[in-house]
């Protein structure tokens, strides 16, 4: 088996050491040596996208909140599968993540959504972006850390947890659509959406395609007239 190739390593404040590495085709980034996303997986952040942006992709008008860039698959997906009059921003902590993204490395993988006119990049907390745009987007995805538990960093349990979910609801219009992608099940986090006012879908779609382990959707539909 080939060793694993270091392309690229970083050190993040707040977070710790980052680093690209690539196996054969394979790509995976590590956060503190610990495996955060692999390449080979996004058959699910493609699922994410669909069942969240449903009704937009009927419409063909809206605006879409992407939280966390990853690898840039979720927002591929999302341009895919919605029409040329829908507004993307993406919401990504860390510079670095952007900057790989837009490298030669990462581009070509889900072939360079940052370079869609249809595009924005936000680098702040996803968190802050909901916050400040109330009543703004149509759909929220946020595929941040490893979902709602199996966090890397204890920060971002705030997203999760009542109050984030109530600023993810500001931030919808009236009858929007919140997904949560997350890697395994995450025990009374449905109940949480639901008190903030959402009616909630969980699909289980495979990590890679028709194969490999599953991961777990939220798909939470914001009632009319509640947030």
């Amino acid at each position: 088996m080939k060793p694993w190739e270091t392309l690229k390593t970083a050190h993040v404040p707040g977070v710790g050491e980052l680093t690209l590495v690539r196996r054969g085709d394979e790509f995976v980034l590590r956060v503190r040596g610990q495996t955060l996303m692999s390449s080979r997986m996004h058959g699910s952040e493609e699922a994410l996208a669909k069942a969240g942006c449903a009704e937009l992709a009927s419409r063909g008008t809206g605006r879409v909140l992407v939280g966390g860039l990853g690898f840039g698959y979720t927002v591929r997906a999302v341009l895919d599968a919605v029409g040329p009059g829908v507004q993307v921003t993406v919401a990504e902590l860390l510079p670095t993540v952007v900057a790989w993204n837009r490298g030669p490395h990462l581009s070509p993988l889900a072939g360079a959504p940052l370079e869609d006119k249809r595009v924005s990049v936000v680098e702040a907390d996803v968190s802050r972006v909901m916050a400040h745009n109330p009543q703004t987007f149509d759909t929220i995805l946020l595929d941040v850390d490893n979902g709602p538990t199996a966090l890397t960093h204890p920060d971002n349990q705030g997203l999760y947890g009542l109050p984030g979910l109530s600023n993810a609801a500001r931030a919808l219009r009236s009858g929007g659509t919140l997904g949560v992608w997350s890697a395994g099940p995450a025990p009374g986090f449905e109940r949480r959406l639901e008190k903030c006012g959402f009616t909630v879908e969980v699909l289980h779609p495979h990590a890679h395609g028709t194969k490999g382990p599953r991961h777990v959707l939220f798909i939470a539909r914001l009632g009319k007239g509640q947030r």
